[in-house]
């Protein structure tokens, strides 16, 4: 027994233990490993984190019986105890057993993966929960993999308990998280990530820091984004995009354009850059003209200027320059990439034309083997905003049928479509699958869906009584489709109830005290209009005039 476990009276800590335990396996000290084995044993300090040492220790002391006793009751083992231990097997000549671990440290992962990919979140989660050796490539499949198919809390969950269970976090778990505290708008959570890649210096790769730079910015904070954005070593068109959009998007134009100037004009990033700002300024045709100007230049776009420009296509919808950039990326090859297509598909859909927009859909599967959430969610809302609401329930019920798990966006552009074509009854049946099936995912947005589906079928009372199971605060957007509805329908009693909701909510919205007074003024309460007016004037309210936009030339 080594002196260090002769003078511990008490347990050693976690680092202690690994250091002996690195000096046993270099001079392979069998006996001494036994000996340790027993004292974390007695003082119980058996932790997973100190097992897989040991593992790894009889492993490489040569030891097999001990080092595969360890290793297999492991709920979760490294990659590099995997890396060891199958080298044991060979040099053994146990070759069986280092095929059977080879493809038991591959094969779950890859379910995992498969799974998410596939949108079956409760399938991948069935098989982690039985995993018994799980790696930091698998905490990772799951967390990002909760994140593209939109189950953010299940993500920030994951990430905790990972983080509890005492698993390495590496560049792919900042990468999945970060995300995650933007959408969230968590900042605290973000900082806490933005600790842990400092402490373990995980910031050496670009993607790193771009995603610390997003995660900044999503949650309103330009201060910290810019922090780390200056302190790059290299930044790629990502990084350059990402701030001049935080910069826009906060009405800093000077900066936007400072970053702008200090972008090297020899490449797509400026273009892009410049070109992505404008289209999350709503300045679409602006965004058309750069990048003609950018093709006149001879310069080549990449992917993600594409994927920044589609959507100006998609909310100008103008069918005739939808043609034109469907003719460009399929001339480029661009059409290959699942992101494009499924932008071609929005854009076909916001253009009312549903037969191209099902052309490009129907091709996905040829190329791509299977599609994706967002691809499907495209389709739905096209069908729901053009009132196509049979269609848009046939594509989300074979989406389902495909195997592919709905989100919140998937439900909200259903229960749109609902709403919008007067499909009452399939509606509260989809409503209440969700419910059932998906409850986690409920949010007020499909109440609001809901409240408007009721309401424009004068069923007010049952809109109401939704309402008020709702098992959250209901929204201003909520009590906002209820007053909407009363105006149709002229019902003073829940339209009173519903704006005096509003008025506590959201005080300086001028047009809930308007709808209120247009209720009283279909009944003939003039003097209950008046009195509605003159709140207003009392808060300082005065309601906005109306505006239109006229399309000449191609310009609005």
């Amino acid at each position: 027994m080594s002196e260090v476990l002769r003078r511990a009276k008490h347990t050693l800590s976690v680092k202690q233990y690994q250091s002996l335990l690195n000096q046993y396996a270099a001079t392979q000290s069998l006996s001494k490993t036994k000996a340790l084995h027993c004292h974390v044993i007695t003082n119980g300090r058996a932790s997973d984190h100190i097992l897989s040492t040991l593992s790894v220790t009889y492993a490489l002391c040569g030891h097999t019986a001990h080092a595969r006793k360890l290793f297999d009751v492991m709920p979760e083992s490294s990659l590099l105890s995997y890396n060891i231990v199958i080298r044991m097997y060979v040099r053994d000549g146990m070759y069986q057993d280092a095929v059977n671990t080879f493809v038991k440290m591959y094969v779950q992962n890859a379910l995992l993966a498969m799974y998410m990919s596939f949108g079956r979140v409760e399938m991948a989660r069935r098989v982690f929960d039985v995993m018994m050796n799980r790696d930091v490539i698998s905490w990772n499949t799951m967390i990002s993999g909760y994140y593209r198919n939109g189950y953010m809390s299940d993500a920030l969950m994951t990430f905790d308990r990972m983080v509890d269970e005492g698993v390495g976090a590496d560049h792919a778990t900042v990468v999945s998280m970060l995300p995650v505290c933007g959408h969230l708008k968590d900042l605290e959570i973000g900082r806490n990530v933005h600790k842990l890649v400092d402490e373990k210096r995980l910031g050496d790769k670009i993607e790193v820091k771009n995603a610390l730079v997003n995660m900044y910015l999503k949650c309103g904070r330009m201060d910290e984004a810019r922090f780390v954005f200056d302190r790059m070593e290299r930044r790629d068109v990502i990084t350059w995009t990402s701030m001049i959009n935080g910069y826009t998007e906060d009405g800093d134009v000077k900066n936007a354009l400072e970053l702008c100037r200090l972008m090297q004009f020899d490449g797509t990033g400026p273009w892009s850059a410049i070109i992505a700002s404008c289209v999350h300024n709503e300045l679409m045709s602006d965004a058309l003209d750069l990048f003609k100007g950018m093709r006149r230049e001879d310069v080549e776009p990449n992917i993600a200027t594409l994927n920044s420009l589609l959507p100006a296509y998609a909310a100008l919808a103008d069918l005739r320059q939808a043609m034109d950039i469907h003719c460009y990326l399929t001339k480029t090859g661009f059409t290959s990439s699942l992101d494009a297509a499924t932008g071609l598909v929005h854009v076909y859909s916001k253009c009312g034309t549903l037969e191209s927009a099902h052309k490009i859909f129907d091709g996905i599967q040829e190329k791509h083997k299977s599609k994706d959430i967002v691809l499907w969610g495209a389709l739905i809302s096209g069908h729901g905003m053009h009132g196509d609401g049979h269609n848009a329930l046939q594509v989300f019920m074979e989406m389902v049928r495909s195997g592919v798990t709905p989100n919140e966006i998937t439900f909200t552009s259903a229960l749109n479509a609902c709403s919008h074509s007067g499909l009452v009854e399939q509606g509260l049946t989809l409503f209440r699958f969700m419910l059932e099936h998906h409850k986690k995912i409920a949010r007020p947005n499909h109440y609001t869906c809901m409240v408007d589906l009721l309401g424009r079928a004068g069923r007010l009372e049952e809109a109401y009584n939704l309402i008020t199971t709702i098992p959250f605060e209901p929204t201003s957007t909520v009590w906002g489709a209820l007053l909407a509805a009363c105006v149709t329908h002229e019902n003073v009693q829940l339209g009173e109830v519903a704006a005096n909701k509003l008025f506590e909510l959201e005080p300086e919205n001028t047009g809930n005290y308007v709808l209120l007074s247009n209720i009283y003024a279909a009944l003939g309460r003039w003097k209950d209009m008046e009195k509605v007016r003159k709140m207003m004037e009392d808060v300082g309210l005065r309601k906005k005039p109306g505006h239109s936009t006229v399309e000449f030339r191609q310009r609005l």
